[in-house]
């Protein structure tokens, strides 16, 4: 069976590396908050082009420090509403949530599968405090568009950079595009860990300080604690692991791009809609999309061949329980989306004859 990601394989490649990593700081005795983690913030600070990064527990907790800090610091009140893309993965809107804000739910564009530009300005209140984009499947979601309009009605712009460590905009890294960034190091992202693990990446230090704060309970001095904080912090064991990481993240990243690079080129089937073409490091191909009206079929008729798929997502965040104030709003290019959206395997260590063996089964399946 084709796996839709080896993690196994993926890490075993740096596994001396890594082992030597923990192993150093089991040996350390010293596991949190310690100098692992100060390197692996600098190391990432420096990767991403900011002048801060901050490790947390994950990537919801980062998207929710930043939100929290904004709200510490009076920029951000109650209330206030966030304008996030409406086919974003849960985490995003969790966030704003959880800080009593209102998440203001736009479109994607069908072709890029990212918030639309020209959608986002009829969506802006005078309650609209600041635009989350998420970088939506590894795929950058930024435009000149975005920034101009945030400039022009004074808003802040957060990245959700949890699937696209690596990208570029104009030669810079996604992350340091808005105002601040939220990063997450799940296992299975471009840059992952062995556990849970995330950051926040800023060029503003008050900000860098109020989330470093929150993330120590609200302590930015031992046993005095100016915020009701979380504990939310990047343990040493993590912190030491992706250091080993992050110097492969670029090489990783270009093998991702020759994958996907095989797809678009190999898969001709008509009943597949493939991702639409974007500068050539706008994208790190966290995921690779397709679309198709009979995925069901198409899942299965890949199973049979011993190809693993997954759906990415199946159900949008405006039609999940937890949200059911909003099941009588519609979205239909989110719901289609959800509806026919399936993700391909694809990884730095995806050969290219398991990807044409993947690209002959889509080819051979007719609905």
């Amino acid at each position: 069976m084709i796996p839709f990601l080896d993690l196994k394989t993926i890490n075993n490649r740096h596994s001396d590396e890594i082992m030597e990593a923990v192993n150093r700081v089991a040996e350390s005795g010293w596991y949190i908050l310690g100098e692992e983690c100060r390197q692996f913030e600098s190391e990432y600070a420096r990767f991403i082009g900011t002048r801060h990064a901050i490790g947390c527990g994950n990537g919801l907790d980062a998207l929710t420090l930043i939100l929290r800090a904004y709200r510490e610091l009076g920029i951000i009140n109650p209330g206030d509403e966030v304008i996030v893309p409406a086919n974003t993965y849960i985490a995003t809107i969790l966030a704003i949530s959880e800080n009593g804000l209102q998440p203001v739910l736009v479109e994607p564009d069908p072709r890029t599968l990212q918030i639309d530009p020209d959608k986002i300005e009829e969506a802006i209140t005078s309650r609209c405090r600041a635009i989350m984009i998420v970088h939506l499947y590894g795929r950058c979601a930024y435009t000149d568009k975005i920034g101009d309009i945030c400039k022009r009605h004074d808003l802040l712009l957060i990245e959700d950079n949890a699937q696209a460590h690596g990208c570029l905009f104009n030669r810079r890294r996604t992350g340091s595009l808005g105002n601040a960034a939220a990063h997450s190091f799940y296992p299975g992202k471009n840059l992952g860990a062995i556990g849970d693990g995330g950051a926040v990446t800023t060029d503003d230090t008050a900000l860098a300080e109020t989330v470093r704060a929150l993330a120590n309970y609200g302590s930015d001095k031992k046993y005095i604690f100016h915020m009701k904080g979380i504990n939310s912090r990047l343990d040493e064991i993590q912190a030491a692991v992706l250091r080993v990481k992050l110097k492969y993240l670029d090489a990783d990243n270009s093998h991702r791009k020759k994958i996907a690079g095989q797809y678009i080129s190999g898969i001709t089937n008509p009943a597949i809609t493939l991702p639409s073409c974007c500068a050539p490091d706008a994208n790190v191909y966290h995921l690779f999309p397709i679309l198709c009206e009979k995925r069901g079929e198409l899942m299965s008729h890949l199973s049979q061949h011993g190809i693993s798929t997954l759906i990415h997502y199946p159900i949008p965040p405006h039609r999940q329980e937890c949200y059911k104030e909003w099941s009588e709003h519609t979205y239909p290019i989110t719901e289609s989306i959800h509806s026919h959206e399936l993700s391909l395997p694809i990884s730095p260590v995806q050969s290219e004859e398991t990807t044409s063996y993947i690209i002959s089964a889509i080819n051979e399946w007719k609905p």
